[in-house]
């Protein structure tokens, strides 16, 4: 492998050395099976993608009350482990690493995927704009119920139970999902929180449910295979906040203490951050919490080659997560060696099917001629 391209150079992470900086960012597919239990299939697509210096899964819930969408793979059952533990052994038996991604949605759920078609929880009983994935098509959101705070520490569990499943499934490790508008990131953000108690309020208060879960983790795993994302910038999900600097740089600098395998941050599209990191040097990009955060970077962004290589040869990062990228190119390390073409991806297989547009995508030495 040519360490000549930063993309393709060794990097520590937690207790381990990838061999690149390369990693498949967590992608929901919709394509687990019967008890929302991964299969075969997905056992080929991850291992398709083992050259990647790591893989992190799809996001997976924690527990019934934390689904979102369909066909989405839990990691609370122990058919769902088992089936799990086959993709981490293959994906293991082809050298490569691979970290589960913890995931309670909050809000972004409906009735008909909660048990006993319950309404889905949340900080406070605000409604996001848009539409939920059911099983029946787009629904539009509910209501969620306001979580009574005696209910917060059994949900801290859930996450706890869960990174030991994880552990159990055989996993490296695990990355905590606090971004993109799910339940987490719901605390955090004050369009979502509007709680009084010590959950509520100010950016300290605001942020212990996050810590909470963090603790709870890394009790079970060590603080070197956890991973957390976080998405400062993103407004999907209908999230937003009043201050998001001083509440991202307060939640970054309290993570600093647990010395986490790495910081995952959700950016702007790539051609985005190159402006704004310009124009704007403290922008909320990896570039900005680089100056607040001594640990390990990730970034996600819609990077290409290129920028990719860029953005960790100026040091802003220390990974990068390509998303379409992978789906589309199983063997995405070795194109990029190469610098070869890269297959096109059809965004209309993103989400449920078969194996078109999940397994199917031809790699160098299966290309049609």
């Amino acid at each position: 492998m040519d360490h000549a391209i930063p993309l393709l150079s060794p990097v520590k992470l937690g207790r381990y050395e990838l061999p690149n900086r390369m990693v498949m960012a967590p992608l929901t597919r919709n394509r687990a099976g019967e008890g929302y239990v991964p299969g075969d299939l997905n056992v080929t697509y991850y291992v398709q993608r083992a050259s990647a210096g790591l893989i992190i899964t799809e996001a997976s819930q924690i527990s019934p009350q934390g689904m979102g969408y369909p066909s989405t793979p839990g990691i609370y059952s122990t058919e769902q482990v088992t089936g799990w533990q086959k993709i981490t052994a293959a994906v293991h038996a082809q050298g490569g690493r691979i970290f589960l991604q913890l995931w309670h949605v909050g809000r972004i759920s409906h009735p008909s995927l909660q048990p006993d078609g319950a309404l889905p929880v949340a900080p406070s009983a605000i409604a996001p704009a848009g539409m939920a994935s059911t099983y029946t098509g787009e629904q539009p959101f509910v209501t969620p119920r306001a979580l009574e705070t005696d209910e917060i520490p059994g949900i801290v569990e859930d996450y706890r139970r869960a990174a030991a499943n994880a552990l159990e499934a055989g996993f490296d490790g695990v990355e905590i999902h606090a971004a993109n508008g799910y339940l987490i990131d719901q605390f955090l953000q004050d369009n979502t929180n509007h709680r009084t108690d010590q959950y509520g309020g100010a950016i300290e208060n605001r942020t212990r449910f996050l810590l909470e879960v963090v603790t709870a983790v890394t009790e079970v795993w060590g603080s070197d295979r956890v991973g957390v994302r976080l998405a400062p910038s993103g407004t999907f999900n209908d999230m937003g906040d009043s201050n998001r600097k001083a509440l991202f740089t307060y939640v970054v600098q309290q993570l600093e203490r647990f010395n986490l395998a790495y910081l995952h941050f959700v950016e702007p599209r790539a051609d985005a951050i190159a402006a704004s990191q310009a124009d704007h040097p403290d922008a909320l990009t990896c570039r900005y919490f680089r100056s607040v955060y001594s640990g390990t970077i990730m970034s996600a962004g819609g990077y290409d080659r290129e920028l990719a290589n860029a953005t960790i040869a100026a040091g802003d990062t220390d990974l990068i997560a390509f998303g379409r990228l992978y789906i589309a190119n199983p063997d995405l390390v070795e194109r990029f060696a190469l610098d070869a073409p890269l297959n096109p991806y059809d965004r209309s297989t993103f989400y449920g099917g078969t194996e078109k547009g999940y397994t199917d995508y031809p790699t160098l030495e299966r290309q049609p001629a």
